[in-house]
């Protein structure tokens, strides 16, 4: 997906009222993205349109006065590394890393000095991307989609929705320190549930299938997956596991509930590419991500797919439909 068909997925951006952008300017400002997934991947259109959208709000029209070069690196470490890169090479005066710690981190070793906005990043302090929140310090700054202790919260979710349920395997990935602090807050709410936990690496397609299908040998039990690149990656095989093995499963991201997961509750994803558009604004206008604190997601929801909880017998309570973002039937 080249740079002429983002622009025509996302509408034209010269649409946006005149007086609603900025001050044109002989000088064609350039914005490096970086995706580290497919370009037919099922949650980056909507992603990149609104943060092309909110840039155009804030007066940088793509092909007016900015131009942006959008990479998409598929999921493969390697392709992700090489196109970094040749990212960096290219010297924009801003990169949007767009997926997360898997961008992000081959793009600071690729350069200390280029400023990088970063979006759904999970733990920025513990990936060693920034000094502190309130002072990232570096030349990386961006949004965070939520802190560890919300991780307890699928837990209480699951419980909710699958009360039968004391036992969940859940699905992390260990190389990263979000892997393993969101199975840690996991941990700690378990006791009060009365649930026993069983991880289970998520580093490939055949690892996950044999530790679930093990795990669902006994009864009661149930999934949990947390926020992960590599999680999303595999979500198809995810939620076809679930099904075939009567999985209650709880997700952080509504693309598994699309996909015809059970629930989930995090962030709004696309809201951060909105707000990655604020901060890029403000580099281009000079500011220092060094000084620019990292911000926490502000918006989030619980999604909830009725044809799956009818499937697995579920009578999902009232009180949960009622806190409901999104029902899908």
């Amino acid at each position: 997906m080249r740079r002429r068909e983002v622009i025509a997925v996302l509408g034209a951006a010269a649409a946006w009222p005149l007086a609603a952008r900025a001050e044109q300017t002989d000088q064609m400002r350039r914005i490096g993205v970086l995706f580290g997934a497919a370009a037919d991947d099922s949650e980056s259109p909507a992603r990149i349109a609104a943060f092309a959208q909110a840039l155009a709000k804030l007066g940088w029209v793509d092909g007016r006065n900015v131009r942006l070069d959008i990479r998409w690196a598929t999921t493969n470490t390697a392709e992700i590394r090489r196109h970094a890169a040749e990212s960096t090479a290219l010297a924009p005066e801003v990169i949007l890393a767009a997926t997360g710690t898997a961008t992000v981190e081959p793009l600071l070793q690729a350069t200390s000095t280029l400023p990088i906005v970063f979006a759904v990043v999970i733990d920025p302090v513990g990936a060693g991307f920034v000094t502190s929140l309130a002072r990232p310090g570096g030349n990386a700054t961006g949004f965070t989609i939520f802190e560890y202790g919300m991780s307890g919260k699928w837990l209480e979710l699951l419980k909710e929705i699958a009360p039968h349920v004391t036992r969940a395997a859940v699905l992390r990935n260990p190389a990263i320190a979000s892997g393993i602090g969101q199975f840690a807050a996991i941990q700690a709410a378990a006791p009060s549930s009365g649930v026993e936990l069983s991880p289970v690496d998520v580093r490939d397609a055949s690892e996950i299938e044999r530790a679930v299908t093990t795990f669902a040998g006994t009864g009661n039990g149930s999934l949990i997956v947390t926020a992960s690149g590599a999680a999303s990656r595999h979500r198809d095989l995810i939620v076809t596991l679930a099904a075939r093995h009567k999985l209650p499963a709880v997700y952080g991201g509504r693309w598994f509930v699309a996909a015809g997961g059970l629930l989930s509750y995090g962030p709004d994803y696309v809201d951060q590419f909105r707000q990655a558009a604020g901060y890029v604004d403000r580099i281009l206008k000079g500011e220092k991500p060094a000084d620019m604190p990292v911000q926490a997601a502000s918006k989030y929801g619980l999604v909830i797919n009725m044809k799956t909880a009818k499937a697995l017998g579920l009578d999902v309570p009232a009180s949960l439909l009622a806190r409901a973002d999104e029902v899908i039937e």
